[in-house]
């Protein structure tokens, strides 16, 4: 995961990648799937990390 002071840009791809083909998940369909999970998932994180620095 890419991480900023306060933000989170992004997962480290070759490792999801990695992690996919270890749990013997077709790598092509892992491709096509963790982008949009990833952006999913960033903005999830962003969104609770703003909520618990507001207070």
């Amino acid at each position: 995961m890419r991480v900023i002071p306060g933000a989170v840009l992004g997962w480290d791809m070759s490792a999801a990648l990695a992690m996919a083909r270890a749990l013997g998940i077709d790598p092509l369909i892992a491709a096509e799937l963790l982008p949009e999970i990833e952006a999913v998932m960033v903005r999830m994180l962003n969104e609770q990390m703003e909520g618990s620095r507001d207070g």
